[in-house]
């Protein structure tokens, strides 16, 4: 889930740099009134956090954790907070690449918020799916799946460090002439819908929304620890992608999800969440005795992977899990 991007997108600053760079590039649309939607959200964030956790207390107590929620909203008031800081550098390369780089000018039109769906979706799928698949980016990524509960506040469990980066998988959308206040306003748009399927209140949604759509049971396998749901379901609104790039897994009766990571971290203080992978991962780096380039490779490759081979990938245990679901299945048959 992408990080919390607060934007005031018609205050006098912000509108000012959608004029920098070579002025005789520029277009003078007039720009929509869009409210920040992210400021509207926030209250209904709370009020539901607050309503399902009643509703799951009282249906079975033992299955809600409030320390958790708390550790939950510490880390989505951090991003905020953080976030104060990094969407200067988002707002001024996405628009210096708008100003100077583009190809050509998309107008405010229907056609437009439709086709920016479709791509900032696009580009979502694969800065989540790159967030699991490159050890630098899960760092700031595990913070999101560091819960052992799934409920509506995990949805708000949220990086403080990915913001200073993961734009970059977002750069194509100014320089195809995305305006920044489209851009912005359809990231906004993403985060709010990935809001309501962090929750197990919802089994299934019809068929149809199912097959197009992400839902609460698509995201409950991608935050599953066991080895059949590992890295799956990358989808922020649309499930196309996944089923497009096989990265698609329906949920399973038979297999219930067991949320977390596949070695859960077992704390709740916010600081220890954000940056136990960070440490981690320079740890293993700076620790191996090997080359310079194999060191760096505790940055770039997949969580798991050690330079002499004796890591585990995720793939590595959803094979090991396939190979024993075959092998009692022959038991069973003899």
């Amino acid at each position: 889930m992408r990080s919390f991007i607060l934007l005031n997108a018609k205050d006098t600053k912000f509108e000012n740099l959608f004029y920098i760079g070579k002025r005789n590039k520029t277009c003078f649309m007039d720009l929509p009134q869009i409210p920040n939607l992210i400021y509207y959200a926030i209250p209904f964030f709370i009020l539901t956090v607050i309503i399902e956790g009643i509703a799951i207390f009282k249906k079975d107590p033992e299955s809600y954790n409030i320390k958790d929620t708390f550790a939950s909203l510490s880390m989505g008031i951090g991003n905020i907070l953080v976030n104060l800081f990094s969407k200067l550098i988002v707002v001024f390369v996405i628009t210096f690449l708008y100003e100077n780089f583009r190809l050509t000018t998309i107008p405010f039109v229907w056609w437009a918020w439709l086709l920016i769906l479709f791509a900032d979706d696009f580009c979502y799928y694969w800065f989540h799916r790159i967030g699991h698949e490159s050890r630098f980016f899960w760092a700031s990524h595990i913070i999101h799946h560091s819960s052992q509960k799934y409920n509506l506040s995990t949805a708000l469990r949220q990086t403080w460090t990915g913001g200073f980066f993961s734009f970059i998988f977002y750069l194509a959308l100014p320089i195809f002439g995305f305006h920044p206040l489209m851009i912005f306003t359809q990231m906004a748009v993403s985060l709010i819908y990935q809001y309501w399927i962090h929750t197990e209140l919802i089994d299934k949604m019809p068929r149809w929304f199912e097959a197009v759509f992400n839902t609460p049971s698509h995201h409950r396998v991608h935050h599953g620890s066991n080895p059949l749901y590992l890295d799956r379901n990358y989808a922020g609104i649309l499930i196309i992608w996944d089923r497009l790039f096989g990265t698609f897994q329906p949920e399973l009766k038979e297999e219930k999800v067991v949320y977390g990571l596949h070695s859960n971290i077992n704390t709740y203080n916010p600081i220890k969440i954000a940056f136990h992978e960070w440490i981690d991962v320079f740890k293993d780096a700076f620790s191996a005795k090997t080359s310079f380039l194999k060191k760096l490779g505790y940055f770039i490759k997949p969580p798991g992977w050690k330079h002499d081979g004796s890591g585990l990938l995720s793939k590595d245990l959803r094979k090991e899990w396939l190979m024993d679901q075959q092998k009692n299945a022959t038991i069973n048959q003899n």
